[in-house]
């Protein structure tokens, strides 16, 4: 299936005129992204069925308007999403990286200037209690995640609940977010910082995305309240946690960082 993926890729690519000699792989888990040379196009390519690129492509196109700092769809081509043998493909601008790695200070300016963008849209996502849910599902289900643990089971569906109760009634602002803005989905690049992977989108309060950041990140954005940062922290460990252990997940060496997630969300208990 996988070199199907990248061949549905290699070949769209090569249908809309642009030159596709190789592909060079760059991240495969739930979803493939990958370097088409040498036309140099980033194409990211899931399931039909199984992704939300249209709402990815839309709201690219509204962020580009506002300038804010995401990744920008490839501009040789119609901005839309392609399919192909049961694949839905998005073509992307390729960035190459600065040779100067992205600061703190740059990521949280950046983090803040996508935010005011975000801010400006009026778009229908989920809400970030929505994610929550999902996970929240995967832990019930003895058939989605039956190497979970009874116990582990049973300890991570109460954090989840708890946490969820707790941020959702916190009474915080809330807006549309990035939903995932964690380092690998932030570039450094030679035009500054490119948030990639929008199709993580949801409302909810800033400090949900700032719990994706490092914490000499999240200090440095302006006017946010840490102990709900310290909270949303906890929730993205218990999420990322009970994504792990997903039968379907394909993350490397998934069920071992599920282990190692919930020690480290026990450790945050006392």
């Amino acid at each position: 299936m996988f070199l199907v993926a990248v061949a549905a890729a290699m070949s769209t690519g090569a249908a809309l005129g642009l030159l596709v000699d190789d592909a060079l792989v760059l991240h495969n888990s739930n979803k493939l992204a990958l370097r088409l040379r040498p036309c140099d196009v980033f194409a990211r390519v899931a399931h039909v069925g199984q992704e939300v690129a249209q709402m990815e492509v839309e709201l690219a196109q509204l962020l580009a308007e506002t300038e804010s700092p995401v990744a920008a769809l490839d501009p040789r081509v119609e901005p839309r999403v392609y399919q192909q043998d049961g694949f839905a493909i998005t073509l992307w601008t390729f960035y190459e990286s600065s040779p100067d790695a992205l600061s703190p200070l740059d990521y949280a300016n950046a983090l803040e200037r996508l935010h005011v963008g975000m801010h400006t849209l009026d778009i229908t996502t989920p809400h970030f209690t929505d994610r929550v849910e999902e996970a929240q599902q995967l832990v019930a289900s003895r058939d989605l995640t039956p190497t979970l643990a009874d116990a582990d089971r049973e300890y991570l569906s109460a954090r989840l609940h708890t946490l969820r109760r707790t941020i959702g009634g916190w009474g915080a602002a809330e807006q549309l977010l990035h939903g995932e803005p964690h380092p690998g989905n932030v570039l450094s690049t030679n035009d500054g910082a490119r948030f990639i992977d929008l199709e993580t989108c949801c409302r909810g309060p800033v400090e949900f995305d700032l719990a994706h950041a490092p914490e000499d990140v999240s200090d440095l954005y302006p006017l946010a309240d840490r102990e709900l940062i310290r909270e949303c922290r906890i929730l993205v460990l218990a999420m990322v946690a009970a994504w792990r252990f997903d039968r379907n997940d394909e993350f490397p060496n998934g069920r071992q960082e599920g282990h190692d997630l919930l020690s480290a969300l026990r450790s945050t208990s006392g």
